[in-house]
């Protein structure tokens, strides 16, 4: 089972959350609300969850299928539910950029794969309410995307 230590590091609302093998994140909440810019906003740390779950099935995927990445990419964003308390995300989009030898067919499948059926953070999220949007994007050459 996971081990995770949180302990306040700065101001108010600076934490540091470290795992059982010494990696560290740092958290804060917005200037808005008190915090100063110290981390990652928790929430927004959802949805880079989201994308390192989702990068490592598809690179797994498209490697077992003997595809070359030579880079890959992605842009996360989304939608809360306003003037509500959770306020949850509602809409999830990802954009996948894909770089190298890469058949875009199975780069789709993969990324269907992943967000559908391996994710466990895109399965969190969506059992929560939220839709889960992606498009994929092949690009040939070095600095295309």
């Amino acid at each position: 089972m996971p081990n995770i230590e949180l302990k306040r590091v700065s101001a108010d609302y600076g934490f540091e959350a470290t795992d059982e093998n010494g990696h560290t994140v740092r958290m804060d909440t917005s200037p808005e609300t008190g915090g100063q810019n110290f981390g990652v906003r928790p929430m927004q740390m959802l949805l880079m969850g989201l994308g390192g779950c989702s990068a490592i099935d598809v690179i797994s995927i498209l490697k077992k299928q003997r595809q070359e990445v030579l880079d890959y990419s992605m842009k996360i964003s989304g939608d809360r539910e306003a003037g509500v308390e959770p306020s949850l995300w509602k809409e999830i989009n990802i954009e996948f950029h894909l770089q190298g030898n890469i058949d875009e067919d199975k780069a789709k499948r993969a990324v269907e794969l992943s967000i559908g059926k391996y994710c466990s953070v895109s399965a969190t999220l969506e059992k929560a309410g939220a839709k889960v949007n992606w498009q994929v994007f092949i690009h040939s050459g070095p600095g295309s995307k």
